[in-house]
């Protein structure tokens, strides 16, 4: 097997994959990328047992298909030393021995037999599809990550949950003391169906859709999901289970609505949060009449803060309480200038939104409270 490559290309394609390769592998030839060389062209793969990236890249001067598996640190570390030029692989299939040259020097290492590299499983003909606008697909993940869990009890809360209808798609993310619910209508299937993407495919996905535009096609079944990405293919194992009711936790009624400066809210709660228990991280937030005042304190050792901001609001005063750290990670992944908080009582979630939603898009997210002392 021999072939021709750009070494800033290959350098690209195999950064992208090797996020799938776990620090620590159950099996050895995990540590390695599979190179598969056929037709012309140079198919790489990275996995971790349950998630795999594969990728392909244009070669010159092909020559003799073949497959054979290289260790990914030893690849990776040479390639970021390198200037851009090309790189001539010479596999030898017989004794595994890799050559690489390139214009003023070579290299040489082991390869390992690709025929020990574990399959991605196959999806079958009942598999469902639909497509995704790339865009889309990114705020959707962004937007929704942060509030996934790592709950080892509840394993269906540890990813994104994908709803698809014959009108829409709505991705939702909870960790059970926050939750993110985004709708978009600019996707939708032939039929009802879902299913939950974990947490590190989901973020492989992310970092692959940065650089993206046009259409995401998924295939899933019960068990799988292959997502494809121009010249990234992701096949991963799905999370088994059924996901939370999570439209019957959003209250529906909230008379208090505030609507506020976002970076404002942001600032305002950090600098009084450090002020706040550190075990708790509560922070109380008190509105009347076009103003909010944020107040914490730790009483154990004998700090306090205080801090006032203006707001649009016109209903009664209202007093709750939240962790400071879950509120600034949902505020800090909301984009807009201005988002409203609608509040119905102290012992409600807050739901959040931004103000001006997109066209054909909806984005909620949900913060449960916690109990204030006083």
């Amino acid at each position: 097997m021999k072939f021709i490559v750009s070494s800033t290309e290959l350098s690209v394609h195999l950064q992208a994959i090797s996020r799938v390769i776990n620090a620590k592998n159950t099996l050895p030839i995990l540590d390695s990328f599979l190179f598969e060389l056929r037709d012309g062209t140079l198919y790489i793969t990275g996995s971790d047992g349950e998630t795999t990236m594969t990728t392909n890249v244009e070669v010159a001067e092909g020559e003799a298909d073949g497959k054979i598996a290289i260790t990914a640190k030893t690849l990776l570390d040479a390639l970021r030393e390198g200037a851009d030029q090309p790189l001539t692989f010479d596999v030898n299939q017989d004794t595994l021995e890799v050559n690489v040259s390139y214009i003023n020097g070579h290299y040489s290492l082991m390869g390992q037999n690709a025929d020990v590299y574990p399959l991605p499983p196959i999806l079958g003909e009942d598999a469902i599809k639909v497509e995704v606008s790339a865009n889309v697909l990114l705020k959707a993940i962004s937007c929704s990550l942060f509030a996934t869990a790592d709950d080892e009890l509840r394993p269906v809360m540890n990813g994104i949950y994908f709803d698809i209808t014959e009108q829409d798609i709505t991705f939702v993310a909870s960790d059970g003391h926050k939750l993110v619910r985004f709708r978009s209508n600019a996707a939708k299937g032939e039929s009802q169906a879902a299913f939950i993407l974990p947490k590190k495919p989901a973020g492989l996905l992310k970092n692959l859709l940065a650089k993206e535009e046009g259409k995401v096609s998924i295939a899933f079944n019960e068990r799988n999901a292959v997502i494809t990405v121009s010249d990234f293919r992701l096949i991963c194992r799905l999370i088994e289970g059924k996901f939370p009711n999570y439209n019957s936790v959003i209250p529906q009624n909230n008379p208090f609505v505030m609507t506020i400066d976002r970076q404002s809210f942001i600032s305002a709660v950090r600098r009084v949060s450090i002020f706040s228990s550190q075990a708790s991280s509560l922070i109380k937030l008190s509105l009347s009449e076009n103003q909010l005042t944020l107040s914490a304190q730790d009483i154990d050792f004998s700090t306090s803060a205080r801090e006032s901001i203006p707001c649009q609001y016109a209903g009664a005063d209202l007093n709750i309480g939240f962790k400071a750290t879950f509120l600034l990670d949902i505020l800090n992944n909301f984009t807009s200038e201005e988002i409203t908080v609608a509040l119905a009582d102290p012992s409600r979630a807050g739901v959040l939104e931004p103000v001006g939603q997109q066209e054909g898009e909806n984005l909620l997210m949900l913060l449960m409270p916690m109990m204030l002392n006083d």
